[in-house]
């Protein structure tokens, strides 16, 4: 009896030592920790296997893989029972599988040390969606490595990487400014307080973490009681599945304004609220959606809050100097003065003689003719250059130094104030 236990012990001790000859299974990827990959690029690293002994492998694969999901679940009571209903959706969006070491049915002898098995994948050209955590989902990006043993269980280890896809608001929808009205009668015990109304705009829809947004509003409260506006800056994740839609929001920024008395009028000249380190919109994926929304609100005591939603989207490409239209005007201005103070010179010379610029005949003729007014009624649509290029080479006026038609010198000058 005592033989046939420390047999049974000195197997189990084998078996122990055999399971744990893999000191080390590990992904590593190519290029800073921290790296950000996007549609189309190459993912490349290496299987790094460490053995204690000699270890026989019957298959070594490698899978990358990007895919979303959302999951939840809702209870519902019925007396001392409870229900619990499951809502999971899934998209994959890629699958690429590589075998570093091939099941081909033959046992495969790794001496002991460290192995290093290097690896690529290519990721889809099609735009990906940008990694996500959320409560009820996530959109996550992956390289695992299987490890085949006989006798043993798959040995796995995974290692993910962000993939974030561009988005930039120099585009003419991002570009576009946003605008809104709203209004509401304050109310309370049906009693009527009066009329509350917010008016709000923005220069554009598409802003980037740590950009300041500049927010126009007029505030007007013809009510008998005093009203405060605020501003805040609002996240949206919705998650669906199964026809059934979960939504988490959240505040992000805040901004408070001054308090606005009864049939008082407040305005705000462009306040700041600063975008906090956010991550951008999602709006591309069927089951999960990220989305922002700046609300411009007032706080009426004994009544509901009036809210006006201005949409936003964050974006990853920070906005051109030329992007807006609001730089755009004064820019192109600018660079049109500066190309009209490279082209006229410091010291400007005198206008050249009548003669060398028109004929004899037009000359007559330019006399003759009566003078009429300029049309100016299409001035204002024309482009700036026309105006520009116009002023500056149109041909001088009748020019002479010497006045062809002199006063005699015998002649009284008149007096001005008879």
């Amino acid at each position: 009896m005592l033989e046939e236990k420390e047999n049974f012990n000195s197997i189990s001790t084998a078996n122990t030592m055999t399971f744990r000859s893999v000191r080390l299974l590990a992904v590593e990827l190519d290029g800073a920790e921290d790296a950000v990959y996007g549609g189309g690029d190459l993912v490349s690293g290496r299987v790094v296997v460490d053995l204690l002994w000699d270890a026989s492998v019957s298959a070594l694969e490698v899978v990358c893989r990007g895919a979303a999901t959302a999951h939840w679940l809702e209870n519902r009571s019925a007396g001392v029972n409870t229900a619990y209903s499951d809502y999971t959706s899934k998209i994959t969006y890629f699958r690429k599988k590589q075998s570093l070491i091939p099941d081909n049915e033959e046992l495969t002898t790794l001496p002991a040390g460290r192995h290093e098995y290097p690896f690529s994948f290519q990721l889809p050209e099609e735009t990906l969606v940008t990694s996500f955590e959320g409560k009820h989902g996530s959109i996550r990006y992956w390289v695992k490595v299987k490890l085949h043993r006989p006798w043993f269980s798959v040995k796995k280890v995974k290692k993910e990487f962000t993939v974030i896809e561009p988005i930039d608001i120099n585009t003419p929808s991002l570009l576009a400014p946003q605008a809104g009205t709203k209004e509401k009668m304050a109310r309370a015990w049906y009693r009527n307080f009066g009329q509350v109304s917010i008016t709000a705009k923005i220069d554009r829809k598409g802003y980037t973490p740590g950009e300041v947004i500049p927010v126009f509003a007029e505030f007007d409260n013809s009510t008998s009681r005093s009203v405060v506006p605020k501003a805040y800056i609002t996240q949206t994740q919705t998650f669906i599945a199964r026809g059934t839609m979960k939504q988490k929001k959240s505040v992000v920024a805040t901004l408070c304004g001054d308090i606005v008395g009864a049939r008082r009028r407040e305005t705000w000249h462009g306040r700041a609220i600063k975008i906090p380190p956010v991550g951008p919109s999602i709006l591309q994926c069927r089951i999960i959606k990220v989305e922002y929304m700046l609300r411009v609100c007032v706080d009426v005591p004994g009544t509901s809050k009036l809210c006006l939603e201005l949409p936003l989207v964050m974006g990853t490409i920070p906005l051109h100097p030329f992007g807006s239209r609001t730089s755009s005007v004064s820019s192109q201005y600018s660079l049109n003065l500066e190309w009209l103070r490279m082209a006229i010179p410091e010291q400007p010379e005198p206008p050249p003689e009548y003669s060398s610029v028109v004929t004899e005949e037009e000359a007559v003729q330019n006399s003759a003719a009566p003078r009429q007014e300029e049309d100016l009624s299409g001035v204002l649509e024309r482009p700036f250059m026309a105006y520009v290029q116009e002023f500056r080479f149109r041909p001088p006026p009748v020019y002479s130094e010497v006045d062809p038609n002199p006063q005699p010198f015998n002649m009284r000058p008149r007096c001005m104030t008879c």
